[in-house]
């Protein structure tokens, strides 16, 4: 049993966070890429042309100048979220990149000296296969999440990471639609198994279980027939 460190609601699977509030990790960092990519449109400074009396053409307005929360965003900074830019905000891949390098050192390494006796010890790096991008450090801590899940500042990390979301979405002002799925949770029971824009796997809001397209489409067409066959026979 243990409490979680963000709503102190009790758990009983030894993890420091719900299963609401892991759900909620999961879903911010699958969203996060895409968010990027919206972000990376105001990048490009817009005018429109305008023609004078006499027929020319000329620049009737200045362009718009690029928002600068979002090369902040977008550019290089600090791999360390205590220490964000004068306005309050981390860069995202500095962000990422940062806890992806804090969960690293804390994750144990097991190696083996050439005389076969075991050692245990930090990791030095966190590498994502991906490379060092927003996509791909999203995706290393996606991997590692059940591990962080273990830890009690997991709490920190959902804080830091919900407010680098609500930041990008007032800029973007997109939330990626979700869509329901028939079948229910096989983890849980509920039937909050849903498909998000952006997202491979199918996952359940509720417990956070995740499939991925084929395992789901297998276990619905199992329940969907087991579902029949129940209501013959009660017929």
């Amino acid at each position: 049993m243990s409490n979680c460190t963000i709503c102190r609601r009790t758990t009983d699977t030894g993890l420091h966070a719900c299963p609401r509030h892991a759900t909620e990790l999961r879903l911010w960092l699958a969203e996060l890429p895409g968010q990027a990519r919206l972000l990376s449109q105001f990048l490009t400074p817009t005018s429109a042309p305008a023609t004078g009396r006499l027929g020319g053409t000329g620049r009737a307005t200045a362009p718009i100048p690029v928002d600068l929360r979002v090369l902040t965003l977008l550019g290089p900074g600090h791999p360390d979220a205590n220490h964000p830019d004068d306005d309050g905000t981390v860069p995202i891949r500095a962000f990422l990149g940062g806890w992806a390098g804090y969960i690293a050192y804390t994750h144990p390494a097991v190696t083996r000296d050439p005389h076969g006796t075991t050692h245990i010890h930090p990791c030095e790096q966190a590498w994502p296969r991906e490379g060092e991008t927003i996509t791909g450090w999203c995706t290393w801590l996606n991997r590692y999440l059940p591990y962080a899940l273990t830890q009690p500042w997991i709490g920190d990390l959902h804080r830091q990471l919900g407010d680098l979301n609500a930041r990008i979405l007032d800029l973007t002002h997109a939330t990626p639609h979700t869509h329901d799925r028939a079948a229910p949770c096989p983890q849980c029971g509920t039937f909050d198994l849903v498909a998000i824009d952006g997202q491979a796997d199918i996952l359940c809001k509720t417990c956070g279980h995740q499939l991925d397209p084929q395992a789901y489409e297998q276990y619905a067409a199992a329940y969907l027939h087991s579902h029949q066959t129940a209501t013959d026979t009660a017929a």
